[in-house]
């Protein structure tokens, strides 16, 4: 997982970033936000000896009908350059078996793009829709998903909404968080000050993250120890 707030969804202890903590299980590894980040990881989790790779966290819908809370697990998770990646279907299986059991709205059709750079407006969703055909994007499920196929291991993603496709998230707020989804206390007022209006946005993006939050956490518990592994 890439953000703070996703571990806490896992745990009350503290995790700290780029290091592996055990959970009961499954281990966790904390990697911050994008590609590079994630692929390292998943690299450090299977030298460590993970039998199988997950990411667990939140993403941003590019279908217009992808509303904020649903779980996405997806059928293939691609990247950029085209390449596709298959989630274990035996596990996949197991996971939307566990979530059916829930209230959650669950979508299990579609692929999850990964991309380089955040897509902060609509007008970025679309295109990446458009092009890519993906009904959701995140920024580091294909980097975990080439680890594992290059390590033979079992590998699946589950995702909540957290902004919808006609959200714009805005570009001065996104800077004034770190890595891992931190604000940066002294850039965030900075900001604030600059473009007092933003002001106003923060309730709302914050609803769309606790919604978001809330939906794994009922899918956590779901799905069980180390998100249903084996199955």
């Amino acid at each position: 997982m890439a953000l703070t707030v996703e571990a806490k969804v896992l745990t009350a202890c503290a995790i700290k970033p780029g290091g592996i903590t055990p959970l009961v299980g499954a281990d966790v590894c904390l990697s911050g936000m994008g590609l590079v980040a994630a692929r390292k990881a998943a690299q450090t989790l299977v030298d460590a000896g993970a039998k199988a790779l997950a990411t667990f966290g939140v993403a941003g819908a590019l279908e217009s009908g992808l509303r904020n809370g649903t779980l996405f697990c997806p059928e293939r998770v691609r990247d950029e350059q085209g390449h596709d990646y298959t989630p274990d279907p035996v596990w996949r299986a197991h996971i939307l078996l566990r979530l059916a059991q829930t209230a959650l709205l669950v979508q299990a059709h579609g692929s999850l793009l990964s991309v380089a750079m955040p897509l902060l407006t609509q007008a970025a969703k679309t295109n990446a829709h458009s092009f890519h055909m993906a009904a959701a994007a995140d920024m580091e499920s294909a980097a975990v998903a080439e680890i594992a196929k290059a390590r033979g291991l079992p590998f699946i993603a589950l995702r909540a909404i957290v902004d919808e496709a006609s959200d714009t998230v805005p570009v001065a707020l996104h800077e004034s968080i770190d890595p891992w989804g931190r604000p940066r206390l002294f850039g965030l007022v900075a900001t604030m000050c600059r473009h007092p209006t933003l002001l106003a946005r923060l309730p709302r993006l914050y609803s769309r993250m606790r919604h978001a939050t809330q939906a794994l956490h009922v899918a956590a518990d779901a799905a069980g120890p180390g998100l249903g592994w084996p199955p």
